[in-house]
C-alpha cells in the first residue's frame, strides 16, 4: 500500500506541517485564565464549535471505514451519519440548555448536580477509560497502521510521530489551539474529499455508470433484516443508543458546545455539524462505491488509499495525505484535551484545590503523560489478532448502554433518582464490560451473540426498566431541579431561538426525502 511521492508532494505535506504548528503555537500566547487550556474562555462562535467537531468526528476511522463500507455494502453505511442530526438536535435543544446553566466544565459534573457523588465518580473513570482506550488509543493505531503502511516504516516510529504532533501543541495551547487547527484540519479534510470523489466522477463517467455496475442493494439505505451487518433493524434500534453517548455524553464531542460562547452560539454550531452531515456520504462513502467499480480486487479497506494512489496527480496526492494526517492529528488532540480537562478539573481539585498556573502546568503535564499512555495501548492493541474496526465497535458498544440510560432518563423524568443512576452505572457498567468480552472473544462460541448493535439495544432496554424500577421503589436522591424534556417551564421554552427551531425543522425535511429517495 506504500505510495509513490515527489517533490511537489513532499513540498505540500511540510506545508501542511508548518501551518499546523504555527496555528497551534501561536494561541499558546493567548491564555487569559485557567479555562483556556480546557475551554477556550468559553469563547467559541457556531462556526468553531461545528468544524472542531468535524475534526474531532471525521478520524481516521471515518475516511478508511466508510470507504470500506461503501466498497463492500454500498450506502448503508451512510446511516451512521444521515441521523446523527436527531441526537445532535438532543444535545443542542434538550441537554446543551442544562450543560451551559450549570457552568459545566465536564461531563462528570453534570452526574455530580444530578445524582451525587458516587456517580460523578463513576463516571470520571469511566470517561478518563473512554477517551484513552476509545478515542486515543484506537486513533493512535489507526494512525499508526495508515502512516507505516503509506510510508512503508515500522508501526512503533510511526505511533510515536502521531503523537509527539498531536501533544505537542495540545500541551501547550490548550481547547483554542485543539479548535483552530481542526478548523484548517476539517477544511483540508473536506476540500481533498471533494476532488477525489469528482476525479472518480470523471474517471467513471456518469452517476448512471456508476449505479449499472454496482448490485441494486448498494444504493438502498435500509437493508433487509436478514442482512448479517447491516440490517434496518439494527440501525433503527442499536444505533441510538451509540449515538445518545457519542453525541450527548462523551466528553470529547460535548467539551467542544460547553466551550460557546452563549446558548445560541452552542446551538447553532451542533446545528451546523448536522447540516454537514448531508454532505460526507458523498464524499466518504461514495469514494468506496467507485472504487469497487475501478478497481474491484482491491480489499475492501484498502479503498480509500487505492483511489487516492490510482486517482490523485502528484500535488493533490500530498494534500490528500495531509488530509488523513489532518484527521488523525486533530483526533488524537482533541482525546488529550478531553482526558487533561476531566483529570485536573474533577479528579485533581477532589484532593488538591489548585490555583490558575497549578491548573495549567498540570494541565500540560497530563496531556504529555497521557500521550505517552496512549502509545503503549496503542501497542497492545497491535498484538490483539482481532481487526481495527472490530476493536472499536467492540468497545464503543460495551461503553454506551449504561451512559445512554442515565443521561437519557435524566433529562426526560425528574423522577429519576441517584440510588437508581448507581445501580445502573455500576451494575450495569460491569454487565456491560462481561456481556462485551464474552460478545468479542466469541464465548461461549461464534454466532451465540446478536449484532453489536442489537445487543447494545436489549442492554438499553433492560437497563431502562432497571432504572424506571428502582427510581419508583426508592425514594429520591439527587438534585430534582433539572429541566427535563417534558415539564420546562413556559419562559424557558421560550429562550430557545424559534430560529433553531425552524432550521432543525428544515434540516429534518431534507433528511426525510433522503431517506424515501434512497429506499
Amino acid at each position: 500500500m506504500s505510495l509513490t511521492f515527489n517533490s511537489i508532494d513532499y513540498l505540500v505535506l511540510v506545508l501542511y506541517a508548518v501551518a499546523l504548528f504555527y496555528i497551534g503555537f501561536r494561541f499558546s500566547k493567548k491564555e487569559k485564565n485557567q479555562q483556556d487550556i480546557f475551554l477556550g474562555g468559553r469563547s467559541l462562535k457556531w462556526w468553531q464549535i461545528g468544524f472542531s467537531i468535524f475534526g474531532a468526528n471525521a478520524g481516521p476511522t471515518m475516511l478508511i471505514g466508510f470507504a470500506s463500507i461503501g466498497f463492500s455494502h454500498g450506502i448503508v453505511g451512510s446511516n451512521f451519519e444521515l441521523l446523527a442530526w436527531i441526537f445532535l438536535m438532543l444535545l443542542a435543544m434538550v441537554f446543551l440548555p442544562y450543560y451551559l446553566k450549570t457552568k459545566i466544565s465536564t461531563i462528570p459534573q453534570f452526574l455530580l448536580l444530578r445524582f451525587g457523588k458516587r456517580s460523578y465518580n463513576f463516571l470520571i473513570v469511566y470517561s478518563l477509560i473512554s477517551i484513552l482506550v476509545v478515542w486515543l488509543g484506537s486513533a493512535l493505531y489507526a494512525g499508526g497502521l495508515l502512516i507505516s503502511g503509506v510510508f512503508g516504516c515500522r508501526l512503533f516510529p510511526a505511533i510515536v510521530v502521531i503523537a509527539v504532533v498531536a501533544t505537542s501543541f495540545t500541551a501547550i495551547g490548550g481547547l483554542k489551539a485543539v479548535v483552530r487547527t481542526g478548523i484548517f484540519q476539517s477544511v483540508i479534510i473536506i476540500v481533498s474529499s471533494i476532488i477525489l470523489t469528482f476525479l472518480g466522477f470523471q474517471k467513471i463517467g456518469s452517476m448512471d455508470t456508476l449505479m449499472s455496475q454496482t448490485p441494486e442493494s448498494y444504493w438502498k439505505l435500509f437493508l433487509p433484516a436478514t442482512n448479517p451487518e447491516y440490517s434496518w433493524i439494527g440501525i433503527v434500534l442499536g444505533y441510538p443508543v451509540v449515538a445518545i453517548y457519542y453525541w450527548c455524553a462523551d466528553q470529547t464531542i460535548v467539551q467542544k458546545v460547553l466551550a460557546a460562547k452563549d446558548l445560541k452560539e452552542g446551538q447553532y454550531g451542533a446545528l451546523f455539524i448536522g447540516a454537514l452531515k448531508i454532505i460526507m456520504p458523498i464524499i466518504f462513502i461514495l469514494p468506496g462505491i467507485m472504487c469497487f467499480v475501478l478497481f474491484r480486487d482491491t480489499a475492501a479497506d484498502n479503498a480509500y488509499i487505492t483511489m487516492i494512489k490510482q486517482l490523485m496527480p502528484h500535488g493533490l496526492l500530498g494534500l490528500s495525505i495531509a488530509a488523513l494526517i489532518a484527521s488523525l492529528v486533530d483526533t488524537v488532540s482533541s482525546s488529550l484535551n478531553s482526558f487533561c480537562t476531566v483529570f485536573t478539573l474533577d479528579v485533581v481539585q477532589q484532593f488538591k484545590m489548585l490555583n490558575t498556573g497549578q491548573q495549567r502546568r498540570m494541565g500540560r503535564w497530563v496531556t504529555v503523560l497521557v500521550g505517552l499512555a496512549g502509545i503503549g495501548i496503542a501497542m497492545l492493541f497491535s498484538y490483539s489478532g482481532k481487526s481495527f474496526f472490530d476493536l472499536t465497535q467492540g468497545l464503543v458498544s460495551i461503553l454506551a448502554p449504561p451512559l445512554a440510560v442515565v443521561f437519557l432518563w435524566g433529562v426526560i423524568w425528574r423522577g429519576i433518582n441517584g440510588i437508581a443512576a448507581e445501580v445502573v452505572l455500576y451494575g450495569g457498567g460491569l454487565a456491560c464490560l462481561l456481556l462485551g468480552i464474552c460478545h468479542v472473544l466469541n464465548y461461549p462460541y461464534q454466532g451465540y451473540w446478536p449484532h453489536f448493535l442489537m445487543l447494545s439495544f436489549y442492554i438499553f432496554v433492560v437497563l431502562s426498566v432497571v432504572i424506571v424500577t428502582v427510581s419508583l421503589l426508592t425514594r429520591s436522591t439527587g438534585n430534582s431541579e433539572v429541566p427535563t424534556l417534558f415539564d420546562r417551564k413556559e419562559g424557558e421554552m421560550k429562550q430557545q431561538p424559534r430560529a433553531v427551531w425552524l432550521t432543525w425543522l428544515g434540516l429534518a425535511i431534507v433528511m426525510i426525502m433522503i431517506y424515501i429517495y434512497f429506499n
